[in-house]
């Protein structure tokens, strides 16, 4: 007496039917979530800056419009151009004579407010850093041995280690920053040699959507120099 073996088909079929929707679902959510989180987070950063900037204006000024649609207020965006006209603005009056004078009459004041004091000169620093065109602050993206040998992490070279840091170690060292994921813009600051830091072809962007994804989302390899 023989025995037919059972007919799988329809259950291979199914199975590999509900994988294919499961693996378009993920595609969708892969190529949908930046794209949907990007608009989410352009249009609150739009909406809170508009309100901010409508608020400080004129009430006169709100109510103008163009064929009967009011400019502020009902047009997203219209707010941020303004603000962004501003800050052009103020930057323009202050490469003049008037202007230095003004930022320097302002600073001596900030500078007398003991707690103020530190909070200004600290953000000024660190924007002067970061926008100045001969700075190297997060240009190079480095392989770090950290928190033991053995362990790798990404980190970025914040610049050369001076004062009185420099001065309290032997050897001559680089300024580190370690981001954590998925926030990068919390981490660590390391003080690190730079002959046991390995440095890599990827650029800044590249290295920061490693360190969020974490580890998911690895940029290619770039060819080696000749």
């Amino acid at each position: 007496m023989t025995h037919e073996a059972p007919d799988t088909t329809t259950s291979v079929q199914k199975v590999s039917f509900f994988g294919k929707l499961r693996s378009w679902f993920l595609t969708g959510l892969l190529v949908t979530a930046p794209v949907l989180l990007t608009v989410y987070i352009t249009w609150l950063v739009v909406d809170v800056l508009d309100s901010q900037v409508i608020n400080l204006l004129p009430s006169s000024w709100r109510d103008f419009s163009i064929l009967s649609v009011p400019l502020f207020g009902q047009i997203p965006g219209f707010g941020l151009l303004i603000g962004v006209a501003i800050i052009t603005l103020i930057g323009a009056i202050a490469a003049g004579f008037l202007g230095r004078w003004i930022i320097k009459l302002g600073e001596k004041i900030l500078n007398k407010m003991p707690v103020v004091r530190s909070i200004y000169s600290a953000f000024k620093q660190i924007l002067e850093t970061v926008l100045a065109s001969q700075s190297d602050a997060f240009r190079d993206v480095v392989l770090v041995q950290y928190p033991r040998e053995g362990l790798w992490v990404i980190g970025f070279v914040t610049g050369v280690t001076k004062g009185e840091v420099q001065d309290s170690i032997p050897e001559t060292t680089v300024n580190v920053f370690i981001p954590t994921t998925p926030n990068p813009t919390s981490g660590f600051l390391l003080f690190c040699p730079k002959e046991e830091l390995v440095y890599l072809k990827m650029s800044v962007e590249q290295a920061l959507k490693l360190v969020v994804s974490g580890g998911i989302v690895t940029p290619e390899t770039l060819p080696k120099k000749a």
